[in-house]
Formats: C-alpha cells, sequence, structure tokens
C-alpha cells in the first residue's frame, strides 16, 4: 500500500552509490600532510579558545578540525564489516587523537593563562544528554555522507558533537595535574566517538550498504558482541550522571519554590541564600532581629511541604555568613583599617582644602591693603609660589601683578615690594606692574 505522507520519508531515491560513500569515507580517515596540519591548527585554536573562554573561537575550531573522518571510518567498516576500513580508521583514529592530546597538553604547559573557564568546566561532566547528542549528531553525519544531497549537515555536526574540545580539556587536564577534568572530558570524548561510530553502523545497516562476508562467521559475530558490549560499558556511566544532573535541577528548582514562599521573616532582611544540590543543603542568612528557635523550626518544617528528600535548612544571622568568628574578627580589622587610611586621607584632603582658602582669603586681604595705601591702583593678583632655593630646601615666592592709573615712580615700586615682602612673609616677591 502506497501512502504519499510516508514517501516524504523514503531515503532509497537519494543514496549516494556505495562505492562512493566508502572511497569517501576512506579518503577522510587518513591522517598525514594536509590533515594531520589541519588538525593540528585546530586544536591550537580551540585550545586558546577554551583558554580565553571564546564559544566563538572554540566553534570556528571544530569547524575546521578533521577529526570526525576515522571515527565515521570505524562505524562503516564495521557496518559492512570492511575489516582493512576498519583496522586503517582505528588504527588513524588512535594516532590523531594522540597528536591532538600531546599538541593542546603542549598549548596549556607554556600558556601564562591556567583557569578553569566555564568552557572547560563545561566539558568535565558527561552525562546521557551528550550520549543523544552524539547519536542523533552521528546519524545526520552519515546520513549526509551516504545521501547525494550533501547540504551544510557535516559542519553542523562538528559543531554539535565537539570532537576537539574535550580533548584540548584532557590537554588541560594533564598540563595542570588535574586528573578529573582529563578523565571527565576524555570520557565525553570517548562518547562522541562510541555512538558517532554506533550511529554510522546503524544507518548503514538501515540503507542495506552490502556486506562483506567473512570465512569465519565466528569472528563476525565476535566483532559484534564487542560493538555492542562497549556500547552498554559507555552508555551506563552517563546513565548516572545524566540522573545526577536532573535530581540536581530538581533540587534547586524546589528550593527556590520555597525560598521564594517561605523564607519571609517579620522585621529580617534576607541577606544572602546558597542553595547546594550535591549536599542538599539551604544557607539562609538574615539581617535585622535576632530569629528564635521556634521561628527556625516553624520554618524547617514547612520544608516537608515541598520535594526536597533528604535536605536540611541551616539559618545564619548578621554577618555569620562572612565564616566563623575569627574570619570575621580579620575581616572586621581589615575594614577598619581601611576606614582608618581613608579617614586620614580625607584629613589630608581637608587640610590642604583649608589651607587653599585661607590663602585665598589672605590674597585677598592684601590686595584690599594695597588699594588703600595705593587708591591709584585699579586691579591686582597675587600668586603664591614654592620653589627650590637649593636641593632640598623649598622657598616662599610670590608673583604679584598690578594695574595703576598712571605710571609709578622707581622708589615708589621699590617701597611697593618691600611692603609685599613684609606684609607675605615671603623670600622673594616678583611685581609685575601694568599702567
Amino acid at each position: 500500500m502506497n501512502i504519499p505522507f510516508l514517501d516524504n520519508f523514503r531515503l532509497n531515491e537519494e543514496k549516494e552509490d556505495y562505492n562512493a560513500v566508502i572511497e569517501n569515507i576512506d579518503k577522510g580517515v587518513v591522517f598525514r600532510g594536509t590533515n594531520l596540519w589541519v588538525l593540528i591548527f585546530a586544536i591550537f585554536v580551540a585550545s586558546l579558545g577554551l583558554n580565553v573562554n571564546s564559544t566563538a573561537v572554540i566553534i570556528g575550531a571544530m569547524l575546521i578540525s578533521p577529526l570526525m573522518g576515522p571515527i565515521i571510518g570505524i562505524g562503516a567498516g564495521l557496518a559492512v564489516n570492511d575489516l582493512p576500513l576498519l583496522r586503517k580508521a582505528f588504527s588513524n583514529y588512535l594516532f590523531a587523537a594522540g597528536v591532538a592530546l600531546a599538541t593542546s597538553t603542549l598549548y596549556f604547559l607554556i600558556s601564562p593563562l591556567n583557569d578553569a573557564h566555564s568552557e572547560i568546566l563545561a566539558r568535565t561532566s558527561p552525562n546521557i544528554y551528550d550520549v543523544l547528542i552524539a547519536l542523533f549528531g552521528g546519524l545526520a553525519g552519515i546520513m549526509a555522507v551516504a545521501s547525494r544531497q550533501k547540504g551544510n549537515v557535516i559542519p553542523g555536526v562538528a559543531i554539535a558533537t565537539a570532537l576537539m574540545p574535550p580533548l584540548c580539556t584532557a590537554g588541560y587536564g594533564l598540563a595542570t595535574f588535574q586528573l578529573s577534568f582529563f578523565f571527565g572530558s576524555f570520557y565525553l570524548f570517548f562518547i562522541n566517538t562510541v555512538f558517532i561510530a554506533l550511529a554510522t553502523l546503524l544507518t548503514m545497516r538501515f540503507l542495506k550498504f552490502p556486506l562483506h562476508h567473512h570465512s569465519d562467521p565466528k569472528l563476525e559475530k565476535r566483532n559484534q558482541r564487542v560493538v555492542w558490549v562497549l556500547t552498554i560499558v559507555t552508555i551506563l556511566p552517563s546513565l548516572y550522571f545524566g540522573y545526577d544532573v536532573v535530581m540536581k535541577e530538581r533540587f534547586n528548582k524546589e528550593a527556590a519554590r520555597f525560598i521564594a514562599v517561605e523564607s519571609h521573616i517579620a522585621n529580617d532582611y534576607l541577606l544572602n541564600r546558597v542553595v547546594d544540590s550535591k549536599a542538599k543543603t539551604i544557607t539562609l542568612t538574615y539581617g535585622g532581629r535576632e530569629i528564635s528557635e521556634a521561628e527556625i523550626k516553624a520554618m524547617q518544617e514547612k520544608m516537608k511541604a515541598y520535594n526536597l528528600p533528604g535536605a536540611t535548612l541551616e539559618i545564619k544571622q548578621g554577618f555569620a555568613w562572612l565564616a566563623d568568628k575569627k574570619a570575621t574578627d580579620d575581616r572586621t580589622d581589615q575594614l577598619n583599617a581601611v576606614l582608618k587610611s581613608k579617614d586620614a586621607e580625607i584629613s589630608y584632603l581637608q587640610s590642604k582644602y583649608d589651607s587653599a582658602v585661607s590663602q585665598q582669603k589672605v590674597e585677598q586681604q592684601v590686595v584690599a591693603e594695597m588699594k588703600v595705601q595705593w587708591p591709584q591702583m585699579n586691579s591686582g593678583i597675587v600668586q603664591k609660589q614654592l620653589i627650590l632655593a637649593d636641593s632640598i630646601h623649598l622657598a616662599t615666592a610670590y608673583t604679584v601683578a598690578l594695574r595703576f592709573q598712571k605710571k609709578i615712580s622707581k622708589a615708589e615700586k621699590e617701597r611697593l615690594q618691600s611692603w609685599l615682602r613684609v606684609r607675605l612673609n615671603a623670600d622673594s616677591v616678583n611685581l609685575i606692574l601694568e599702567q
């Protein structure tokens, strides 16, 4: 029975010729010359992206990396029982992974930056969702390889399955002697390898590519058993980690709901909240009046109404959240020292300001006094200066600019300069007259 709707899902009409597919896969598994150098450069780019926490750079590295070639080759070799292709793909896979790991380790050994940013941390805890990403990404990838309509699937698969960043993170773990980073990220790389290869195997079997039958049927069955054992062994830890992620997310969600509804206490302010889904603890820090034991117990009782099995509630008051008493005292001492330093700085600036205001008043007074003694003076400016008398001592000098209605005599100028020197208590006075 022919159903037009189902015809949209048929693949036989677009399936590429078997020999062309195998030839294309065979070319992609070899790592020498251009392919090898592209891999090395891509590893450096990905390592730089992880080092500076740049998502765009990491995506660029995944796009130029040829690392998926031997993985698809392994899956294809298993799918059609092509042992030469399987051996060739597997040996090149090991070689490429080794070169990539060595390159990333070398980079992080010489890099001055060694902080574990979010892009690194995101690749140290794989779970079942990473398995699904690798599986469906691998299915999309081999579907494109086996079809005459390639499209832009392969670059997208390279980004989604992310083979490069886990290897670079593993190199970071080796370079910084953080084995938990190495094992976590290498496990993610292994997940991607196994399930991209498995997706390739399943798709090529589904498309009914011709099989190479061995003279020894036991060898063929053994290979199949190895594939499924490896798949199961790979997926089991990811199931556990995936379950753990779901439980933590559920705990965080319920804890947030509990805090939003039940954390309000009259005459107290919630200063800080810390939810630890791993230890299953909720820590709330309040400021305000002292909270009684009865109120704390009442809040702990309310936790039973939420899906928080095994959770504990800890209430802290005042500045207890900073640390224990000693740490608090240390912080108080530090704050006091900073305050004293700021007070001294303010006092110094205030004295400078007061001195400037006082000096301005003196200068205004001197101008007023000169106006009384020399009525013919129209205006005047008095400016204090400090000059080096010698290599150590400073001398006080003034520059005085005066404007007179008519020119004054030399004797009058000398008398005016002498008066200014005494009145201003200055070592020297530079008198400028304008008539």
